[in-house]
């Protein structure tokens, strides 16, 4: 994180734009991304304080599902009545999908909103299973797990289904067969990915096609527009690989129209893209690390997959999946939201630190037995 919050700096002085400039984007790297991550360092480094985060992560979804739901049927409407005007610049455009409108909220896009309930969502379904918090606000887990899930359906957000899905593939895995493999192999094929696109050798029309074909011709093209112009910033990006190109928009790709003006012909979707053009290599090796390093360490070196469903570790488990599934999403979106810098600080603290205690979750069988004596 350290790395990452003063590699602004260093790509500013490297292509001259001077000291201030360095420092002014260093100071917003570190506000933005640095004391989030600082925060849960310093606060949120034991399995308590991260149990602490994840309930109340699971209270802002609660306090985000009424607001979900009225848009979902009346359209993003919400920031533009209560602020005057629409969060994002095409409005409310790209706000239909699925047969309904997504929501917003107050939120930047679709997208971002979409990514928030899928990690309530899939937080509280994991504490519901583990039995680590029965009730919020007085309101039953058992209810409340399948209205969070319901209300991430409601968001209409196609890539999120997907993460969720995947979350859910790893709790069951990881209760059936002890294992934490799914996790790693996540991990493993982001890092595989990050290398293979940004040295220029990697060809998605493969799974363009297989995406067409089998889910969603629009997601498919969408999708290939991203690829498209991925492949240009980054054969850009590697003129200046180690440090990038710094600000100012140095990093995108400009042509000459048939008037003789600079105009700018690339769309940055993806956070890792913008990453390496700005900040190069060295920005992009550590926001990844900051991001899955901590995730890995958790689940190979800390606590194994077989206590992860046990109240006390459940929800650091939570986090971390949830930590290594926005790593994802910033593959394909920029959707930034300071909780995750939160996540993996409290994620850091915890995996710098030996082990905590675990006490084994005792079956309601042997609960019964054990009162039975008791009461003899």
């Amino acid at each position: 994180m350290l790395i990452w919050c003063i590699s602004p700096f260093l790509s500013s002085m490297t292509n001259g734009l001077g000291a201030y400039d360095g420092l002014n984007e260093s100071i917003t790297q570190t506000v933005t991304w640095g004391f989030p991550y600082l925060l849960g360092r310093l606060y949120l480094n034991s399995l308590d304080g991260l149990k602490e985060l994840a309930i109340n992560i699971i209270k802002g979804g609660i306090l985000y599902v009424p607001l979900v739901l009225y848009e979902g049927r009346m359209s993003p409407q919400l920031h533009n009545i209560i602020y005057g005007y629409h969060a994002h610049k095409l409005e409310i455009q790209q706000a239909y999908r699925l047969g309904g409108y997504r929501p917003m909220v107050f939120m930047a896009h679709g997208l971002m909103l979409g990514m928030w309930m899928m990690v309530v969502a899939l937080i509280g379904f994991w504490l519901w299973r583990a039995g680590t918090v029965k009730k919020i606000w007085g309101m039953s887990m058992n209810w409340l797990a399948p209205l969070l899930i319901f209300s991430f359906i409601w968001c209409r957000s196609t890539g999120a289904y997907g993460y969720l899905i995947y979350g859910l593939v790893i709790i069951y895995i990881a209760k059936w067969f002890k294992t934490g493999l799914p996790l790693l192999l996540l991990i493993f094929g982001i890092c595989y990915y990050l290398l293979i696109a940004a040295s220029g050798n990697f060809a998605g029309e493969e799974i363009v096609t297989w995406i067409a074909d089998n889910i969603n011709p629009e997601r498919a093209e969408s999708l290939e527009f991203r690829f498209q112009n991925e492949e240009i910033l980054a054969e850009h990006a590697r003129k200046q690989w180690i440090l990038g190109w710094g600000g100012w928009g140095r990093n995108r790709v400009m042509t000459e129209n048939w008037q003789g003006d600079l105009v700018d012909n690339t769309v940055t979707d993806s956070l890792w893209i913008i990453v390496f053009g700005v900040n190069g290599m060295v920005g992009l090796v550590s926001i990844t690390l900051t991001l899955l390093l901590p995730a890995a360490s958790f689940c190979w070196l800390r606590y194994p997959a077989r206590t992860w469903l046990n109240p006390q570790v459940a929800p650091a488990a939570a986090c971390a999946v949830v930590l290594t599934l926005y790593m994802l999403d910033c593959v394909l979106n920029n959707m930034f939201n300071p909780i995750f810098p939160l996540i993996s600080g409290g994620l850091s603290g915890l995996v710098m630190k030996k082990p905590e205690k675990v006490r084994a979750k005792i079956p309601k069988l042997r609960i019964a037995k054990r009162q039975l004596v008791q009461h003899r």
